[in-house]
């Protein structure tokens, strides 16, 4: 038979597919690892140190074929809001900061992981991450300006830095301004052409052009220390563990988002399983890893696992050689690494970051007319609050909308089809007709403390609304659970219908919220009144008030 040599033809192939796609997506990983140390205020080496350590962890431990795990321009923006709250302008200790919430944010992807909290990242709507995806790619843009412009700002929120920026207008480089402007013009040129390195190519005509540019005063990297020492983190002091606790959370759900984003959508695209809770464990000692080598946070981010699927990778193995790669052209080309000018790698920073300018990621939740607000908030907030202070504020008000649309009661009275077993909404479906001498309920929003009682409240005046009413059947199928409030609130609604000699029947119990009934033994809800596993069982024509249903004798 000849079935064995296939597979490992077939193994030569794809090894040979990942080594070409590792070394190609180094030459694109490399420059935007230097220039994204930039936008976290850490020196060149931060973000060479962490694309090592996130290609290297991950291509050992995760799971996804094509996740290239680096240095993400969303993840240095907030190191940099986080280590400027907490550290000041002081760079030591900025740094020193840095590589503790680096460390704290690899221990909360652990612990979440352990956890099996896979689904973490559900906590950011998909509106609010593009919202701030797009705010935030303004941010960036806007801060990389002063580079390009060769002059320095003292602030870091997006309107001083455009105002010192005119009031700065005299001391403008046009050297720099020339050479950040053919870099970008010629990373777009290069984007039409898949294949063709782009930022590789303005890398290395930056550095040829370095020596002129630094004589007409353009600033370059400057010296790269990649010294590997393994360093204890500077832990804080007691009174400040909180924030710090605090911030690094936030830097791991927007670090875990973007990631599980990407992998999540390439996994569908091919056919391949997710594996949530092993990907948590992968970036936690990912970012372990890179903190405590004074590394940047690392995550999977989309444009760099989008470049890794369009080289060609068939598995894991492309990052790994892409590691290598890297280390091999840090060890043999620092000292041209160095001179990099920095309005070069302010260009390759604001088009990497362009790919989020795409209005065209809104136009679902326009047309669907959902979310908009929600979007819009994401992105005011991040431009008007800062990039930390954006990103919460934009959470909290997609949860507070979600809350305060579950808080607004909603009940349909049902009805049923000629000639069906279907009962529906009356109000939507003309056709539908009540039961004589009975209503049928149903909240269209699960119960809860906060909607509870001003449902059960609409319930009763849906009630008196109606003369002779007999029976109340309460459909709960909305409800996967109800917590203590709902259940006060549904024995006070029992009571009232006991008051009116109007029996009560709930339908559609789930089995957890059944249990729980019985379990709580409410007078006025016994058993019998909870007996109904459909909204036909419960909707028989009542012969007579009994007092077994919850009705008074």
């Amino acid at each position: 038979m000849n079935a064995g040599p296939a597979p490992a033809s077939a193994a030569g192939s794809t090894f040979g597919v990942d080594v070409l796609a590792g070394v190609s997506i180094a030459g694109l990983l490399l420059p935007e690892a230097v220039a994204y140390s930039g936008i976290a205020g850490l020196p060149p080496q931060a973000g060479v140190i962490g694309l090592l350590a996130g290609l290297a962890c991950y291509g050992l431990i995760g799971r996804s074929r094509f996740a290239v795990v680096s240095a993400t321009s969303s993840s240095a923006a907030v190191l940099a809001a986080a280590t400027l709250a907490l550290a000041g302008g002081d760079g030591a200790q900025r740094l020193a900061t840095a590589a503790m919430l680096v460390v704290l944010a690899g221990g909360s992807f652990l612990l979440a992981g352990v956890a099996r909290l896979g689904a973490l990242s559900n906590l950011i709507a998909r509106p609010v991450l593009r919202g701030y995806a797009f705010g935030l790619a303004w941010v960036i843009a806007v801060k990389q300006l002063p580079h390009v412009f060769g002059v320095s700002t003292r602030h870091g929120d997006v309107a001083r830095v455009l105002v010192e920026l005119v009031e700065q207008f005299r001391q403008w480089q046009p050297a720099a301004i020339a050479a950040g402007a053919a870099a970008l013009g010629l990373l777009f040129l290069c984007g039409r052409v898949r294949q063709l390195p782009g930022s590789l190519l303005v890398i290395v005509l930056g550095i040829a052009a370095s020596g002129w540019l630094a004589g007409q005063g353009v600033a370059l990297v400057g010296p790269v220390h990649l010294a590997l020492a393994w360093t204890a983190p500077a832990w804080p002091e007691s009174s400040q563990w909180l924030p710090n606790i605090e911030l690094a959370a936030a830097l791991m759900l927007i670090l875990y988002a973007e990631s599980y984003s990407a992998i999540r959508s390439f996994a569908l695209k091919h056919g391949d399983p997710v594996r949530p809770n092993r990907d948590l464990v992968a970036l936690g000692v990912a970012n372990i890893v890179s903190g405590l080598f004074h590394g940047m946070p690392v995550g999977a981010g989309y444009s760099a696992t989008s470049a890794n699927e369009a080289a060609g990778a068939q598995s894991r193995l492309a990052g790994l050689v892409a590691a290598v790669t890297v280390l091999l052209l840090v060890l043999l080309f620092l000292r041209w690494i160095e001179r990099i000018p920095e309005p070069v790698l302010a260009a390759i920073v604001i088009h990497a970051v362009s790919k989020s300018w795409r209005l065209a990621v809104f136009r679902p939740y326009l047309q669907w007319r959902r979310d908009r607000l929600v979007a819009l908030a994401a992105v005011l907030a991040v431009l008007a609050l800062g990039v930390l202070d954006g990103l919460l504020s934009a959470i909290a008000f997609s949860l507070l909308l979600l809350l305060r649309q579950l808080a607004t009661p909603r009940i349909s009275v049902l009805g049923r089809l000629a000639d069906s077993h279907d009962f529906i909404d009356t109000k939507q479906h003309r056709a539908a007709r009540e039961q004589p001498g009975m209503v049928i309920l149903r909240p269209e929003e699960p119960l809860f403390f906060a909607n509870a009682e001003p449902t059960l409240a609409l319930a009763r005046e849906r009630i008196g609304e109606r003369d002779g009413i007999r029976v109340v059947v309460l459909s709960l199928e909305e409800s996967p659970d109800l917590d203590g409030t709902t259940v006060e609130a549904l024995a006070d609604f029992a009571a009232w219908l006991q008051t009116r000699g109007i029996a009560l029947r709930v339908a559609r119990l789930k089995d957890a919220v059944h249990a729980l009934l019985l379990r709580a033994a409410l007078p006025q809800l016994p058993p019998a009144a909870l007996a109904y596993w459909s909204v036909e069982d419960a909707a028989k024509p009542p012969a007579a008030p009994s007092p077994a249903e919850g009705t008074v004798s």
